[in-house]
C-alpha cells in the first residue's frame, strides 16, 4: 500500500524569482555543494532549461553504513539515488512539474507532483509525495521511514533556496 505526503514551502519571494533560481545550474551545484557535507558524492548529473521548462538529473550516494539499521537490512550495497525535478514553462498563476527519486534494485518507487504558485506574501512550492516499497512485513515502516526524511529533506532544501535567491538573485 502506498504512502502519501503533501508538502509546502512557503518563500517571500516572489513566484517568478523563484522559478528563475531553479532554472539557474549555480543555483543546483551550490544545493549539491551543500549536500557533500552529509553525502560526499552529491552532484548534477544532467541540467537542461528551454522553452519548455527545466529539468535537473541529481545524483547521491549513501554509503550502507550511513543507512538506517532496517534499510540496510534490505540494501546490500551503497545506495545510490538518483533524483529527477522538472517544471514546465514560468506561468504567473501556477507553474507544474514533476519529480522522481530512484534506487537501482532499489524496493520500492518515490514519485510526485509539485507546484509553484504566488501568495500574498510571496510564492509557495506544494509538493505531492507518493512512496512504494514492495517488501513485505516492513514495507510500512521503510514508507514512513521515507516519508519523515523525506520531509526534513523539504525543509532543508526551502531554507536553502529562501537563502540561495537572497544572496543571488
Amino acid at each position: 500500500m502506498a504512502r502519501r505526503l503533501s508538502y509546502s514551502a512557503r518563500y517571500t519571494h516572489p513566484a517568478d524569482q523563484l522559478y528563475q533560481a531553479l532554472s539557474t545550474r549555480q543555483y543546483w551545484d551550490d544545493l549539491m555543494k551543500g549536500f557533500r557535507d552529509l553525502t560526499p558524492q552529491s552532484d548534477v548529473d544532467s541540467f537542461v532549461t528551454d522553452d519548455g521548462g527545466l529539468r535537473v538529473v541529481l545524483k547521491q550516494t549513501l554509503t550502507r553504513d550511513q543507512l538506517p539499521a532496517i534499510a540496510q537490512t534490505v540494501m546490500m550495497k551503497d545506495m545510490v539515488i538518483t533524483r529527477e525535478e522538472s517544471f514546465g514553462p514560468f506561468d504567473a498563476e501556477k507553474a507544474t512539474g514533476e519529480y522522481t527519486a530512484s534506487i537501482p534494485a532499489g524496493p520500492g518507487s518515490l514519485t510526485g507532483v509539485q507546484e509553484l504558485f504566488p501568495t500574498d506574501t510571496g510564492c509557495t512550492i506544494r509538493r505531492t509525495t507518493e512512496v512504494k516499497v514492495f517488501i513485505p512485513f516492513v514495507n510500512g515502516k521503510l514508507e514512513q521511514l521515507m516519508l519523515v526524511n523525506l520531509v526534513d529533506l523539504f525543509r532543508g532544501e526551502a531554507e536553502f533556496t529562501s537563502d540561495w535567491v537572497t544572496e543571488n538573485l
